[in-house]
């Protein structure tokens, strides 16, 4: 899949994704933002937020049935559309089928959003049949990378999960690993916010990728422990999607802000405080530190911080690339604010 961006020039490096041939720029989108997620997002705004992406040179966007109930891919497919010779890679996922309804439903977060009931499905019949509607609403031939989405033991319970997981086992990378092996897909992988399953699946099958949100941030490195160990010997990639915790390493210490999709609570807000003064004493936005840190560690492909508005891009694009000293890394070290062996010497020249 590529993309016509005649008078705007690549600005950023490029990582493989595992062993593929599929190349992310270091900074991607994230457009769970453009499938409405906690407000609406006029048109226009949509475009143009997609297009200012690729005006400072991001060449990544990842996707989603589950954004908007189709939303996204639907507003996504504009401006693939509109260009037709490009490099854009583009993700999306699957693992839920959306369902028709008479009208649309505002209860997970989507407001606004098409009028379909999202329901699990990882067998294989569902993984083709949501790979197929994918297809048809962004209006592409193939896709870049396919992720299961939203598997998992947090996500479901644990009951749930192991018969999903045998589903997904037997029937829906079945499934995948056919679209790949026939050229549908170029690569496959997992998209979550929880690090166990991924030891789970790298126990039991082969993926090229993870798309991990929030679980290796400045906040939080606990993907350290094992994940990106194991990821590093299989050559795996990550993708890490939600640098900024669902916004309060964006905004900072706010009362009001989000952690994981929830008002942050007390502990999570007095951590980000002293990370903050941290990177204040070393004249670095907290939110350039955000985005920066994760991709020190080698095995991590891209960061993906999603964007409802030209503005926010170009915000996301400054900060990803402010300068930043070696002593901030050390200094939060020291204060055991970040994991002692988080890698944090830059790839990004």
């Amino acid at each position: 899949m590529t993309t016509d961006v005649a008078g705007s020039e690549p600005l950023l490096p490029r990582f493989r994704v595992g062993r593929t041939d599929v190349r992310v720029t270091a900074l991607g989108l994230g457009s769970a933002a453009l499938g409405n997620l906690y407000s609406p997002v006029e048109e226009g705004d949509a475009d143009a937020t997609i297009q200012a992406s690729i005006d400072v040179g991001v060449r990544y966007i990842d996707t989603a049935p589950y954004y908007g109930y189709g939303l996204a891919e639907k507003r996504l497919a504009r401006t693939l559309a509109r260009h037709s010779a490009t490099d854009l890679v583009v993700s999306t996922k699957v693992g839920r089928l959306l369902v028709p309804r008479d009208s649309a439903r505002n209860d997970q977060g989507f407001i606004d959003a098409e009028p379909f009931d999202p329901v699990f499905d990882y067998s294989y019949d569902g993984v083709m049949q949501s790979f197929e509607a994918s297809l048809e609403r962004l209006g592409v031939s193939h896709i870049d990378i396919a992720l299961v989405h939203d598997i998992g033991a947090e996500t479901h319970g644990a009951t749930a999960h192991r018969e999903h997981f045998e589903q997904l086992l037997v029937g829906g990378f079945r499934a995948l690993e056919e679209l790949r092996a026939r050229g549908a897909i170029r690569a496959i992988g997992v998209g979550v916010n929880e690090c166990a399953v991924c030891l789970e699946v790298l126990a039991r099958t082969d993926v090229d990728c993870f798309l991990l949100a929030g679980r290796y941030t400045l906040l939080e490195q606990g993907a350290l422990n094992e994940l990106l160990p194991t990821c590093a010997e299989r050559g795996v990639s990550v993708i890490v999607g939600g640098p900024f915790n669902s916004g309060v390493l964006a905004q900072g210490p706010a009362s009001d802000t989000r952690y994981n999709y929830e008002p942050s609570p007390p502990h999570v807000l007095d951590r980000v405080r002293r990370i903050a003064a941290i990177c204040d004493q070393h004249k670095v936005p907290l939110p350039a530190a955000a985005l920066q840190f994760p991709l020190r560690h080698p095995s991590v492909a891209a960061v993906i911080p999603g964007a409802r508005s030209r503005s926010e891009v170009e915000w996301n694009s400054r900060h990803f690339q402010h300068p930043i000293p070696s002593e901030l890394w050390s200094a939060l070290k020291q204060a055991r604010l970040l994991a002692q062996d988080a890698p944090t010497e830059s790839r990004v020249k």
